[in-house]
This record gives C-alpha cells, sequence and structure tokens, in this order.
C-alpha cells in the first residue's frame, strides 16, 4: 500500500508538471482543473471501470461556472491558492489525491456514474462501498472544455501520446485484476495503445431497437493485458468491454443494460473464481 502512494504521488507529480505544457491548452484541456489520476480508492480496488476523460462537468456547473463550496468535486488552482500548476507541492499533491479518494462520498456527478455502478454490480464491488471497492480511471486524466468527440482527431492523437502512459503507471502498482470498459471508442483506444486485439462476440440481446432499419448490434470484448503504452503491468488484468456507451449511446434500454449486467456479472464470476 505503500508503495501505491508513493508511486501515485509521482505519477501526480507528472500530470502536474505536464499541465505547464502550452500544447495542452491547444488541445482543449481546462488548463485550471487539476488532473484525475482515479475516481475512487485506486489503491484498494480490484474492479475499475474505464471511460475517456474526466467531464467537464467534474469542474463546472451547465452554466460553465467553477464548481465551488459543497459543490466541488476536485481541485484547481483557485481552490489550492495557486498560480500555476508547477507551484503545486506535497500538501497540494496530498490534497488533490483525497478528493479524488473522497469522491464518491462528497459530491459524485451520479448521472453519470449510477448507471455504471448498476452495470458492475455483479462483481460484487461498487463506487460507493467502503469495504468492496470500485473506481473509475480514464485514458486521459485531463478534463476538456467539450466532449471527446468534439475534439478534432489531431487533439484526440495528442492526448493518447502525451498522456497514455498514465493508465499504465497507475495500473501497475494496483490491486485491480478486472478492467471494464464503457463504449466503443475506449475498447479502440486501449486496444491501440495497449497493441492487443480483444475477442469481440456479438450478442443478439444487446441490440438496441431502431424505428427504422436494423438495430444497433450489441458487441462484447473479452481479453487480457500485460502492457501500456510501453509499461510494463507486473502483472495480467482481465478485460470486459461493450460497445455501448451506458451514458451517451442513443436508445440504450433498461432491458440491453441488464443483459449487459449479467454477462459481466458471469464473466467476472470465472475471473475471480
Amino acid at each position: 500500500m505503500h508503495s501505491m502512494t508513493n508511486q501515485l504521488h509521482t505519477t501526480l507529480s507528472s500530470l502536474l508538471e505536464r499541465l505547464d505544457d502550452k500544447r495542452l491548452s491547444n488541445a482543449n484541456v481546462i488548463p485550471w482543473s487539476s488532473p484525475v489520476p482515479s475516481f475512487g480508492e485506486l489503491s484498494s480496488s480490484s474492479v475499475a471501470t474505464l471511460g475517456l476523460n474526466p467531464s467537464n462537468r467534474e469542474f463546472v456547473d451547465v452554466k460553465g461556472e467553477e464548481l465551488d463550496g459543497n459543490y466541488r468535486r476536485f481541485h484547481t488552482l483557485k481552490s489550492l491558492g495557486l498560480l500555476k500548476w508547477s507551484d503545486a507541492n506535497a500538501t497540494h499533491h496530498k490534497l488533490i489525491m483525497e478528493s479524488c479518494n473522497r469522491y464518491f462520498h462528497k459530491n459524485p456527478y451520479d448521472g453519470w456514474f449510477k448507471g455504471l455502478d448498476k452495470i458492475i454490480s455483479g462483481t460484487k464491488a461498487s463506487y460507493y462501498d467502503t469495504t468492496a471497492k470500485a473506481c473509475h480511471l480514464d485514458l486521459i486524466p485531463y478534463a476538456t472544455a467539450c466532449k471527446w468527440t468534439e475534439l478534432t482527431s489531431e487533439q484526440r492523437t495528442f492526448l493518447l501520446n502525451f498522456a497514455g502512459d498514465t493508465l499504465g503507471l497507475l495500473l501497475r502498482d494496483s490491486p485491480v485484476r478486472l478492467l471494464i470498459l464503457n463504449g466503443q471508442t475506449v475498447i479502440n483506444n486501449l486496444q491501440k495503445i495497449a497493441g492487443v486485439n480483444f475477442t469481440q462476440d456479438c450478442i443478439e440481446d444487446w441490440t438496441l431497437p431502431r424505428k427504422s432499419g436494423i438495430g444497433v448490434k450489441g458487441l462484447a470484448y473479452r481479453g487480457t493485458i500485460r502492457e501500456i503504452a510501453g509499461i510494463n503491468l507486473n502483472s495480467k488484468i482481465h478485460i470486459l468491454g461493450f460497445n455501448h456507451n451506458i451514458q451517451s449511446s442513443f436508445g440504450v434500454t433498461k432491458e440491453v443494460k441488464a443483459a449487459i449486467g449479467k454477462w459481466v456479472a458471469n464473466s467476472a464470476e470465472e475471473i475471480f473464481a
């Protein structure tokens, strides 16, 4: 646990240093927002979900104003009383890590996480449980002012090249054994930076109905990874993924969500057996 804490602080320090790189602003990263290494306590989670990058709503309200007081989720230059990230010291690092660890017990963005927590409940872990913990990670730990899909392909490629090693560094020293991928874009990008191809199955029960024409088929992915962006993970991590993004795929029905949850539960049972 101690070495994990040290590694998290080393990784965070590196992420903060990179925030002063002007190219990050050009990639639409919110310059005053802290990096988010994890949502929840990585050091005691055996299950983690994976998304693209933190939403701007982790830092701003619907009007685009910075969240503050009891509504604040993560630290910013303002909340830490800093002018620039290179001025951050060990005390600031500790405060940032505390906000990550306590995320689900303060003011979590439930509109995004509750649905995903239901999907992973069959693993016997939860974001909101203090004993059987799960956490959430992102491919890129920096929040952008717009959605990932609204970034240019150049901006997306730059961010993956610039910070794609972070996920490997975080997972390398963690107890995570199962990583659950939410959506096709996450799956495609992880395959790219991990240099693997996961097995793919088409699952009838996951088809999203459409009023006209054939429905959107549901794809399940399974596999393992041992390295990410050249970072050796020291042990094998099992992968489960589904092509429908639970929060944003148009028309993901309750039935499809339940079917995905059942598949995750059965697959996790095999993995942890």
